[in-house]
């Protein structure tokens, strides 16, 4: 199929895009010009007559004709519409297979976040580490109440994974902030 057919563009390994024209929507767009040129001719002959019996060869012969080329050319666009899309699909799909997607029970080698002090934000759903990507930098972020996550009310942070404190253990200090 042409819609699936791709186009390099910087070199053998380099990425590839759709085709730019694809030839169903060509002939679409044909068809649709041609029937409302026939249409518009048409209409033309058929004010210019008086009589039913003089309209009628306008009918036939312009009319009806450019009636069924735009119903074709409607028809020919959305089949060609629909071809984009699906080749779309397929080159996003094959770029997703392409990088090689690693299985759900794999981790990172290197931990995200490694910090010991436990902070959340007000109002918010999970507890992190202090150097989580997601409340790194924010004025926010307090440290973690040791009530509210014996309490079960926070869940961990799925980016860095912080450990559930002990019950009795008092929280950690708080890393100095390297200098200059």
């Amino acid at each position: 199929m042409r819609a699936a057919q791709t186009v390099r563009t910087a070199g053998a390994s380099g990425p590839t895009r759709p085709r730019a024209a694809h030839p169903v929507l060509w002939a679409a767009f044909a068809a649709l010009a041609g029937g409302a040129v026939l249409c518009v001719l048409g209409w033309y002959g058929v004010s210019g007559e008086r009589f039913a019996e003089r309209q009628l060869p306008y009918l036939a012969s312009c009319t009806v004709p450019g009636a069924a080329l735009i119903v074709a050319g409607a028809v020919l666009l959305t089949h060609g519409r629909s071809a984009l899309a699906a080749a779309r699909v397929e080159e996003l799909y094959g770029l997703l297979v392409a990088t090689g997607t690693t299985g759900a029970d794999e981790r990172p080698t290197a931990p995200v976040a490694t910090s010991g002090v436990l902070l959340m934000v007000p109002g918010g759903t999970l507890w992190h580490r202090s150097d989580c990507p997601l409340v790194a930098g924010k004025p926010e972020a307090v440290p973690a109440d040791a009530t509210i996550l014996a309490a079960g009310a926070l869940a961990p942070c799925p980016v860095c994974e912080p450990e559930r404190p002990e019950p009795g253990a008092p929280p950690a200090a708080p890393e100095p902030a390297p200098g200059p």
